[in-house]
This record gives C-alpha cells, structure tokens and sequence, in this order.
C-alpha cells in the first residue's frame, strides 16, 4: 500500500489542489515568493489534505469548500513545520535543507507567520468562520503541546499520561481537524462531524507513535533516524521501558539519553524491555478503533482509501 493507492479516488482533487495551493500563497514579494517555490517543490505526501478530501467525500461530496479547507490545513501545517524549525534549531527537513538552514531563523519565522496570515485571509475572504474555529483551537493546541514537550525535555521526567497529551496536542489535533473540516465542507450533520473529530485524534496518535518508533526501527537499516535522541526526546517506546526497571538502570539510561552518547545502549534497552511491541501494540488498537469508526458508513472508494491510509499509517517505513 502507497501514497497514489489511497489518493486513487481523489486524483484529479489532488492535482487540483496542488495547484490552487500554489496560486493561495504567492507573493509578490520575490524573497518570499523564492521560500515558497522552494517549499512546495520538496513537499511531502500531503496526508493532512489527503484526509480533507477522503472525509469530505465520505460524508457527502467534495466541494469548492473542501478544497479551501484543503488548503487552510496544509498552510497551517506548513507554516508550524517551519517554526518547528526554528525552535528545534535544525538544518534538514524531509532530507533537505530546512528553510532555516537556507534563510536563517527571522526569514524562517516571519515567512511562517506570512502563511498564516495567508490562511486567514483566505478564510476570511470566503466566511469560513466554520474552519476558522477549528482552526484555531487546533493551533492553540498544537503551541500548548510544543511548550509542554520544550518544558519537559528540559527535566527528562516524560511519563505516559504526559506523552500521549503532547502528541493528542502537537499532531493528533491537526489531524482530528483535517477531518471534522472534510466533514464540515461536505455539510455533515454535527453527529458526522464528531465521529470525524474522534477518528482523526485516533489516526494523528497512531501516525505520530510510529513516528517515534522509527529512531529505534531505522537502526537496524543502517540508516538510524537519530533527531529524536539529539533532541534527547523521550516517546512511548522508552518511556515503557524506562517503567520496568529500577531507579539505578533508568538513571544510567537518562544520563545517556542526555549526553547523547550510547545510542546503541538505549535502542538494545528499549528492545529488551519490550517498548518496540508496547507502542506497536498501543498503535494497533488505535487503528482497530478509527476502523470501528468507519464501519458506521456506506461501502464507498472513499471509505476503501481511508482504511488503506490507515493500514498504512502502521506500516509506513518513513
């Protein structure tokens, strides 16, 4: 299963949007315009707008309003990469060179904050006020989460309940509003829009937990993903192991973990304490969840793709 597979019902919605994006955040401004250009042409898989148009379609028809929400979602989506940048300090994104390494930190934020304003524009200029209350409660959660991660790295004290409120804040709330707005755009009913709100806050946990698997996963490759240990981030794989093991062996771990030293230590640990199947584990039953979710709806090649996103989102290998 791959990206085209599960984007084959949205096709030409897709290509459509690539192009509407593009038009929505030009600028006359050369210098922006060049940070644009060079951000759309190292785009990712576009999941978030993948999910717009699969819900949209799953709860009615696909409109000039889901492609707005569309767009809105991957402005937004953008423009926190670019910040997350910033506040990470680091120079890659997507194995390129980030806007921050390019443009440095008062280009990386002020052209983030350009999106932004973009976004609002746009919502404004259509009276989206629907999209805009999902919106910003999404970005409001999304900062609250950014600020909880940045404290708590700082102490290493990062336990399971902690974890699972950054990730619902940081990623799983831009999720969750990719889909109550393909829900909204396609005029659901409030019911409609609250079992899309569920199954996207299901499917943002789950994409993010295999995110963080991926630093003990690519290892074995030997191509090791290693941001999160430079970061000296602990996610749910290490945050299980470091609960089965006594204070000594945990605090040896974290000095590890801290110093940036001993990677290979800390991935053997967390594979002997078994935190790889936890999170495997944890991440299925939030995939078994968002399938009861669409069990609720009529067969259709929208409801086909979503399963295979989400059958994908716990297999994907990057």
């Amino acid at each position: 299963m791959n990206i085209r597979d599960i984007e084959y019902p949205i096709k030409k919605e897709m290509n459509d949007f690539k192009k509407k994006l593009r038009s929505s955040i030009s600028s006359d401004n050369s210098i922006i315009d060049t940070i644009v250009s060079y951000i759309l042409k190292r785009k990712g898989k576009q999941i978030r707008p993948i999910l717009v148009f699969l819900t949209s379609g799953l709860n009615g028809k696909i409109s000039a309003s889901t492609y707005r929400a569309a767009i809105l979602i991957e402005i937004l989506h953008t423009a926190t990469l670019i910040h997350d940048d910033v506040v990470d300090d680091s120079n890659y994104r997507r194995g390129y060179f980030s806007i921050n390494a390019l443009w440095k930190s008062k280009y990386s934020v002020l052209v983030g904050d350009y999106l932004l304003s973009r976004g609002l524009e746009l919502s404004v200029e259509n009276k989206d006020f629907k999209f805009l209350g999902v919106l910003s409660n999404a970005v409001k959660k999304m900062s609250e989460g950014e600020i909880t991660q940045l404290k708590k790295s700082k102490s290493l004290d990062i336990d399971e309940r902690t974890y699972f409120k950054i990730i619902k804040e940081k990623t799983a709330s831009l999720f969750s509003s990719c889909c109550m707005m393909g829900a909204i755009a396609s005029n659901a009913k409030e019911n409609s829009v609250l079992q899309m709100k569920e199954f996207g806050l299901l499917v943002g946990q789950a994409f993010q937990i295999r995110d963080d698997m991926f630093g003990y996963l690519s290892y074995d490759t030997g191509k090791p993903s290693l941001n999160d240990f430079k970061q000296a981030k602990i996610t749910l794989p290490l945050i299980h192991s470091l609960s089965n093991v006594d204070n000594s062996k945990k605090n040896e771990i974290i000095r590890y973990l801290k110093n940036y030293k001993s990677i290979d230590k800390i991935i053997d640990f967390v594979k002997e304490e078994g935190g790889i199947e936890y999170s495997q584990s944890f991440m299925n039953n939030l995939i078994e969840k968002a399938y009861s979710i669409l069990e609720k709806y009529p067969e259709s090649d929208y409801k086909k793709s979503l399963k295979n996103l989400l059958n994908y989102t716990i297999k994907r290998d990057i």
